[in-house]
């Protein structure tokens, strides 16, 4: 395969510089090394056993040559490389370099007033038990609460360990509207609703690959204002930076320090203007390279959530199934798996057109 040797010596390379004490002094450089290597090593771990099966399948057919009984050895070799094939295929497919990073999510209520921030709320803790099931982390930044407790808004990190799958690989595919379908807890007459939250899929950047020019910021701070315990709404602590070149605004108010709030708002801010990067890169690029599983335009009707029928359907790929109170428990798995695959397919699609 064309270029595998240079992604094995990229391997050994990053390996060598992650026994490194001085990397490792270096959290931002340490953390860079580390996604790359993880995103290598099922790929180098691939390409190794396509050599030992290779090989071990010359030895058998010779054997097979001699002896007719390591005939079934030959086939169950090849089978095996067969499926090694398949995996780097995958694994070699054009990918999102922004996969192996952690994530920031924002969940906004939309048209539907109250019955919108209670669905926002719902699907806040949907991602929280998925995430859990993962074993990553999750870290509320934002909160905007309304008098019946759902969610104006919500905004969070998600983190993963380092060599194990990452969350915005998986929660990208989140990206758009989402609408819901049934009888509000505001509905006195039993009548079925339909309203919508919009959600925001971002990966979170390091402080080093975007660079903020302070002078760009304007940065006011104001009161609390929500439930949160003592001394959170009695101090100037809440933080709104707005970044004068795009407009684009954030505002922290759940951490009780100032300084903690800047330094969330600046996370949300990164990756904001990352996204913004992407989103106009994507807009200039032709359409034929354009993926079918969008994932950042939140006008786009993206899933209908319907209670009555208790199903769950994702207008992107035809998905449909009728296990909707499992997926708000957390079961979302089979549902990123199907948006993966439909991605994966046409990615290997545009790489074979672009090769021919």
């Amino acid at each position: 395969m064309p270029g595998t040797q240079d992604l094995i010596d990229e391997f050994h390379d990053l390996q060598s510089q992650l026994g490194d004490p001085a990397v490792h002094a270096d959290m931002a450089l340490a953390r860079k090394i580390g996604r790359r290597y993880a995103e290598l090593t099922p790929i180098v771990t691939a390409l190794a056993d396509k050599q030992r099966f290779s090989a071990d399948i010359e030895a058998a057919r010779e054997l097979a040559h001699e002896d007719p009984g390591f005939a079934d050895e030959v086939v169950e070799l090849e089978a095996l490389l067969a499926d090694v094939d398949e995996r780097l295929v995958r694994l070699l497919a054009p990918r999102d370099p922004n996969d192996s990073r952690d994530a920031i999510m924002e969940i906004k209520s939309g048209e539907g007033g109250e019955e919108s921030a209670l669905f926002a709320k719902d699907l806040f803790q949907m991602y929280a038990k998925y995430i859990e099931s993962c074993h990553w982390t999750m870290d509320v930044l934002d909160t905007q609460e309304t008098d019946l407790g759902g969610y104006k808004t919500v905004t969070f990190a998600v983190k993963g360990p380092a060599g194990q799958e990452a969350p915005y690989g998986c929660l990208k595919f989140e990206g758009g509207v989402h609408r819901v379908q049934r009888v509000p807890v505001t509905e006195s007459q039993g009548r079925i609703h339909t309203s919508a939250a919009g959600v925001l899929v971002m990966p979170e950047v390091d402080d080093t690959d975007i660079v903020i020019d302070e002078s760009d910021l304007r940065v006011d701070v104001f009161r609390s204002s929500g439930p949160g315990g003592q001394g959170v709404n009695t101090t100037d602590s809440a933080v709104r930076i707005t970044h004068l070149p795009t407009g684009i605004v954030v505002s922290c108010q759940n951490e009780r320090s100032q300084l903690q709030n800047k330094e969330s708002a600046l996370r949300m801010l990164r990756a904001r203007l990352t996204s913004l990067a992407e989103e106009q890169a994507a807009q200039s690029a032709s359409a034929a390279r354009k993926s079918q599983v969008r994932t950042v335009d939140r006008s786009e009707r993206i899933r209908t959530y319907n209670f009555p029928e208790n199903r769950i359907a994702d207008h992107r790929i035809g998905y449909k199934a009728h296990n909707l109170d499992q997926v708000l428990a957390g079961d979302l798995r089979p549902l990123i798996t199907a948006l993966q695959e439909a991605d994966l397919a046409e990615r290997l699609a545009q790489a074979t057109q672009g090769n021919q």
